[in-house]
């Protein structure tokens, strides 16, 4: 009987995963609208790795302009999980190797774009190192004493 319980009890765990992965960005913006703000830095991080994937693929296909917007939107979310995150005081460390992973991902299509696409792309990865350096910060700021 336990055996069956715990059987049940990681089934229904990895279809909530694969369910989680299956979101479009769409679905995950409508449940970060609704979302507890402990919840929002996880889907702010999961929208962005989303987006980075779709302008990837985007510039593959030659859409630079919506390969751009999905690469600005990479961006914005990184920023709204550091600001939830700087909030909240919880989960600074994930938020930072999320976004030093979106700004190393973003470094690997640069090299594979032409010339004249790169700025855009080389003024989000200056934006995503800002934000690392604004969670570094504020990890590892030493408290005034009074």
């Amino acid at each position: 009987m336990r055996r069956l319980a715990i059987c049940v009890l990681l089934a229904a765990l990895a279809t909530a995963g694969w369910a989680a992965r299956d979101e479009t960005v769409d679905q995950l913006k409508a449940r970060l609208e609704r979302a507890r703000p402990e919840e929002r830095i996880g889907l702010c991080l999961q929208i962005a790795h989303q987006q980075l994937r779709n302008a990837d693929k985007l510039y593959n296909d030659g859409k630079v302009e919506q390969a751009r917007a999905a690469v600005e939107e990479t961006v914005t979310y990184s920023e709204k999980a550091r600001d939830d995150a700087a909030q909240s005081k919880k989960r600074l460390k994930n938020v930072e190797i999320s976004v030093r992973k979106l700004a190393e991902r973003l470094r690997d299509i640069k090299r594979t774009l032409a010339f004249d696409d790169q700025p855009p792309v080389e003024k989000a990865i200056e934006r995503l190192e800002s934000i690392r350096t604004a969670l570094l910060k504020e990890m590892f700021r030493q408290e005034k004493k009074k």
